[in-house]
């Protein structure tokens, strides 16, 4: 079989299905080829069946907590057997959402292995047999994978990479967190709540270490606070894996060796781009450490060749890739003679991040520290969840939002969170900084009462010896 498009989008993650969705809705005649689940690891086995599992590790934690707010809940007990039910319907019913946006968007949909035969073929090995698939263009969005322990690779008994933390065969007893990146700090929290004796291992100095120190400092706290063991400046000496444990030597910051014993281990140290073995060595496309090389555009140095999302340099985010998916689409059909869209380059300093912990965490933009590193003189706010009204009715007092201001402009240059439903409320930072706000605009703004977006402005206020209610 065989088939010519305009575009050709390799991989349907959040980057690639998003790609070619902007794509057919610009008249490309476009296909998708995926080599496992639509929706890719997102939808299927990363962002979202990882909130379902957070959200029923979240309302457990409620129940457990029911008389802070008057009332009695006995008898509870965690089911982790259909917790992970719940989850893998949820990513179930988001692959077939996306299996009806293809068939909407007239989207060819190929299942197998892509491979490149030239820049602009591609063969195409699955159930229907090989394929040869032609286009104008073709978009890399194969994703990353993993990182492994180089002396003890995951082998989904013991030692797990978060696939396998996401549909345990067993409820850890004492888990092991290696990395306290966003995954390894939302796996942390989730066993810590589901009842697991929970420790996290940090070669850095702190926590969460893209993250504000301030934000890094006050998580740290909350999580000791819930009982998680917390290990920073800390290696990992050795790890054997046995037949009912997991031992493992860890190198403390005072470069004291202590050995343990665990029931199971996630190794949470970072990815590995997914541009093994699919013919890119040949077309002479520039790769670092096996991310493809790309400019604002997704273009990358090989005419009608593009790349997004986890397989390009990060941040490696989902709604990053979504983006670079929507910008490489635009440009292909811009080349392709549509005068009628205008492709902007992605702004890396605009890209929010997100940790679904308990508590939550949120960002974007420069943290205190690098502001200073960059030379801005600068003006910082800070005000906490305890002087919010909605954050003590929810029983939701601990947090706090910190804005960073150039002092000479008034451009917003940062905004960093840690508290209940941040994950919401950076948002309206990211349009303010999209938008190129002040501060004086950001203060005229009216937030409504009572809400826990009030904090957003009395933390504006307080960068500048304002703040109302603090």
């Amino acid at each position: 079989m065989s088939g010519t498009y305009d575009l050709i989008v390799l991989g349907s993650g959040p980057g690639g299905y998003v790609a070619a969705i902007r794509a057919a809705q610009l008249g490309l005649k476009t296909a998708i080829v995926e080599r496992e689940s639509l929706g890719g690891i997102c939808l299927n086995w990363g962002c979202i069946p990882t909130k379902a599992l957070l959200r029923s590790a979240e309302i457990y934690h409620y129940m457990q907590h029911a008389k802070d707010y008057g009332l009695a809940a006995e008898k509870i007990s965690a089911d982790l057997e259909a917790v992970v039910k719940r989850s893998r319907g949820v990513a179930k019913q988001l692959n077939q959402g996306v299996t009806h946006l293809m068939k909407k968007n007239k989207i060819a949909v190929h299942m197998g292995e892509g491979a490149f035969k030239s820049a602009n073929t591609l063969e195409v090995k699955g159930e229907k047999g090989t394929e040869t698939l032609t286009a104008r263009h073709i978009i890399v969005a194969t994703g990353a994978r993993a990182r492994d322990l180089p002396f003890a690779p995951a082998d989904g008994k013991r030692v797990w990479t978060y696939r396998h933390a996401m549909t345990p065969p067993e409820m850890p007893d004492k888990l092991l967190v290696i990395g306290s990146g966003a995954i390894g700090i939302e796996f942390a929290s989730f066993y810590n709540d589901m009842g697991a004796d929970v420790t996290v291992v940090e070669m850095l100095d702190r926590i969460v270490p893209v993250e504000d120190a301030e934000i890094s400092a006050f998580l740290e706290k909350a999580l000791t606070k819930q009982g998680i063991q917390i290990m920073t400046g800390a290696a990992l000496e050795e790890l054997k894996p046995g037949a009912d444990k997991v031992s493992a030597k860890i190198k403390g910051k005072d470069g004291k060796v202590t050995s343990g014993e665990y029931s199971h281990v996630i190794v949470a140290i970072g990815i590995q781009p997914n541009t093994e073995n699919i013919g890119l060595e040949k077309l002479g496309v520039k790769t670092e450490r096996g991310f493809i090389q790309i400019d604002d555009y997704g273009r990358t140095g090989v005419k009608g060749l593009w790349a997004i999302g986890d397989c390009v340099p990060g941040p490696w985010l989902a709604h990053k890739a979504s983006h670079e998916g929507v910008t490489a689409a635009e440009a292909i059909a811009q080349e392709l003679g549509n005068k009628d869209v205008h492709p902007h380059p992605l702004d890396r300093r605009n890209i929010p991040g997100c940790t679904y912990c308990h508590p939550q965490i949120a960002s974007v933009g420069l943290t205190e520290a690098k502001a200073t590193e960059a030379g801005y003189e600068i003006k910082v706010g800070n005000f906490p969840f305890i002087g919010n009204g909605k954050a003590i009715a929810l029983g939701e007092a601990e947090g706090f939002i910190k804005t960073v201001f150039d002092a000479k402009t008034g451009e917003l240059l940062g905004a960093h969170m840690i508290g209940a439903e941040v994950t919401e409320l950076i948002q309206g930072y990211v349009v303010g900084k999209q938008l190129e706000t002040t501060e004086s605009e950001l203060m005229q703004a009216i937030f409504p009462h009572p809400t826990l977006s009030e904090m957003m402005h009395e933390s504006v206020l307080a960068a500048y010896g304002r703040a109302l209610h603090f």
